[in-house]
């Protein structure tokens, strides 16, 4: 009886869906249709984005933000840590730290004042992550920050902030993963085994075994719920909405989203990994890593501060703002934005580490932010000895230096950004008279008004170093070609 509400719920909510769509006569949920997506415009002016991994595993803060998958999986270090610190998973489970998570400190104002002055044009808070408490007011789980721990509409409150603070506001949902994320409690005595916190741990099933129809309308029950109570121009999701049995829900939902952001008269974006979606149909996503070529649709790095954990643990290892602005540079010169992540801790304050690299990353973009900001990629995306990374999971382990540059173009102007601060000539092949159609006619450094040493030869451009320069980490030029 249950299984048969659920299909007729799901069948009533594609009618909806659909009837939205033809009122429309736009976006239907067949990849033809979604393929005429475009992406939003603003989304490809914005460049750079702060992501945020806060919820109930800031608290044991051991690990990473999967602290509730493995303090379940027998031998791990979280599960041994958990016996050590809190007792046997049988007297003291992970529901058990929701009541910890009170998030005393958490200031939204103040949060998105940082973002800002870190020079973010966008935010994306974790609505809901792997662990299955969802970090907003719900109707369709008590399991909730409003009910629950902090009693507080984290998602709302940050929604408003953001908008009111004039940066787009976006949210992620990782729900789809809550399928199989607590299935290691299975296999011992714990708390996932008592049927009182079904409505929680489940369905806690095998990573191989295919998501049921009640679960897959759960799935998109909520990120209907989502959309509809904050109305995000940005909705990113994780690696697994690509499994098979979700595609024709995967499309579902994105006709009804994007057709909503037709509504509102705001566009709007997908993020998905992998293969989720075809390409062009939304925003491809790749996981702390890049690509080492220009994309010719735009993309997206998501990346953490972090190195080790995403959400705040208390050994967790950091980037630094040269790090961040260099990868910046390179991601944005390929089509691509920065969603960069921090994790707060369970009280609500963001770590020092953090803080440092947020103003430090800031502080270069106020000085440069018109080589970033608003830019297209030019012919190619640059020169130089270094080379980059390229894939997910892929960290740029050789840091790039001063005679590696990166090219953007905004109009009829073309900026050059070194990734470092160059001490001798800086010889650009790719500028050369014989490379070009068109001499420069001006070239000047950002943030400076100290004239610039330059010769355009034949076989390459040269830029003489400066006594000083206006920014750390690395210096961009504004070029303008006679017509």
């Amino acid at each position: 009886m249950k299984s048969s509400k659920t299909l007729i719920a799901f069948v009533f909510v594609l009618i909806l869906l659909n009837g939205a769509v033809r009122a429309q006569e736009k976006y239907q949920a067949t990849w033809e249709s979604l393929s005429n997506y475009k992406t939003a415009e603003w989304f490809r002016d914005a460049k750079f984005g702060i992501f945020i991994h806060w919820g109930v595993y800031s608290v044991p803060a051991f690990g990473s933000e999967w602290y509730p998958r493995n303090m379940y999986q027998v031998g791990s270090p979280e599960y041994k840590h958990h016996l050590e610190t809190y007792g046997p998973q049988s007297k003291f489970g992970y529901k058990d730290f929701i009541p910890m998570f009170k998030a005393e400190k958490f200031d939204p104002h103040a949060w998105v004042a940082l973002f800002k002055k870190a020079g973010a044009k966008y935010v994306v808070p974790v609505a809901e992550h792997h662990d299955g408490f969802a970090m907003y007011k719900t109707s369709l789980t008590k399991w909730n920050a409003y009910d629950m721990g902090p009693h507080r509409d984290v998602i709302g409150e940050l929604a408003a902030e953001i908008k009111k603070q004039g940066l787009i506001f976006g949210l992620s949902s990782h729900r789809i993963e809550h399928w199989w994320f607590f299935n290691g409690g299975k296999t011992f005595d714990s708390d996932v085994l008592d049927p009182k916190y079904n409505n929680y741990y489940g369905p806690a099933h095998s990573e191989d075994e295919t998501m049921s129809p009640e679960y897959m309308n759960d799935w998109l029950m909520r990120d209907i719920e989502l959309v509809n109570n904050y109305h995000p121009q940005l909705v990113w999701f994780d690696w697994w909405i690509e499994q098979p049995a979700l595609t024709p829900y995967r499309k579902s939902f994105a006709a009804f989203y994007y057709n909503k952001g037709l509504e509102w008269n705001k566009e709007v974006v997908i993020n998905y990994k992998l293969n989720s979606y075809p390409e062009g149909a939304a925003v491809l996503d790749l996981e702390r890593g890049k690509l080492d070529a220009i994309r010719p649709i735009p993309w997206q790095t998501d990346d953490a501060i972090g190195n080790q954990s995403w959400g705040y643990t208390t050994t967790n290892t950091f980037k630094d703002a040269r790090y961040v602005v260099t990868n910046l540079i390179d991601i944005v010169s390929k089509n691509g934005n920065l969603l960069l992540n921090i994790g707060p801790k369970s009280d609500g304050t963001i770590t020092d580490q953090e803080t440092q690299v947020l103003l430090g990353t800031g502080k270069w973009l106020e000085v440069n932010g018109d080589a970033i900001y608003g830019t297209r990629p030019w012919k190619i995306y640059g020169e130089g000895p270094t080379k980059s990374a390229s894939g997910s999971f892929a960290d740029q382990k050789i840091p790039f230096g001063a005679h590696d540059v990166r090219f953007t173009t905004k109009g009829d102007t073309l900026y050059i950004t070194a990734m470092g601060l160059p001490t001798d000539n800086l010889s650009i092949k790719s500028l050369a008279l014989k490379a070009v159609n068109g001499k420069i006619a001006h070239l000047k450094m950002l943030g400076s008004a100290a004239p610039v040493n330059w010769k355009q030869k034949e076989d390459e451009l040269v830029i003489e170093p400066s006594k000083s320069y206006p920014s750390e980490y690395a210096v961009s030029y504004e070029i303008e070609f006679v017509h």
